[in-house]
């Protein structure tokens, strides 16, 4: 679903787009684009900031809440402030305009392959601690708690529970989530991070993951 008010800008990602097997649609309009997501169920939102009514932050925290297809965020404001926020309101990626219609179909592209790759069905499970991180659903459970888990959140957890003890270092973090990606700001992945400790405290576990200054991270 691609949610872009200027015209000629929309119609120029759908053609790409198009080209490579994606079959782009649009909202109805700006003043109902979560209910239109909900009704479409994309696979990935492309969402630009400078919206009419409200703008791609308000939408995208919107959408997260009745959706977990992955959102790319459009915007000619290019701060790490903002690129942060994208990420707070639950966005998958960040990229400012102008920019490259190559590396937006990469990004489009990375990030259907690795949101869908990741949740084939997969019948096992991961546990450490009286965490449980079921492969599958990509939830994690302790006890009868449960959270279901974003993309990254699962794949960050997933890492972390790959080296019990042990130190991950951000690099290595940040690899497995945006391998493919030209740029990543880092404040991304600190934002993630902390998206899932809130998860986690949820379910009974709040000092589950250690920060190590200068490091990385550890699941204790």
């Amino acid at each position: 679903m691609i949610v872009e008010d200027d015209d000629s800008l929309r119609a120029l990602l759908a053609r790409e787009l198009e080209r490579w097997d994606f079959e782009p649609c649009f909202p109805e309009g700006f003043g109902n684009v979560a209910e239109e997501a909900a009704r479409l169920k994309p696979h990935l939102v492309i969402l630009d900031i400078g919206l009419p009514q409200f703008d791609g932050f308000h939408w995208c925290a919107r959408i997260r809440e009745l959706s977990k297809a992955p959102i790319l965020i459009l915007s000619a404001r290019d701060s790490s402030r903002d690129m942060v926020m994208g990420m707070g309101m639950g966005a998958d990626d960040y990229l400012a305009k102008p920019f490259s219609v190559e590396v937006l179909v990469a990004k489009a592209r990375a990030l259907v392959r690795r949101s869908y790759d990741y949740a084939r069905g997969d019948s096992e499970t991961m546990e450490h601690q009286g965490l449980v991180l079921d492969l599958g659903t990509c939830t994690v459970s302790a006890g009868d708690a449960r959270a279901e888990l974003s993309r990254n959140e699962f794949l960050i957890l997933r890492a972390l529970m790959g080296s019990p003890g042990r130190a991950v270092a951000r690099d290595s973090l940040a690899a497995a989530l945006w391998r493919d990606e030209v740029f990543v700001d880092d404040n991304t992945l600190s934002v993630n991070v902390n998206r899932l400790r809130a998860k986690l405290a949820g379910i009974g576990h709040p000092d589950a993951i250690k920060t190590l200054k200068g490091t990385g991270y550890l699941l204790a």
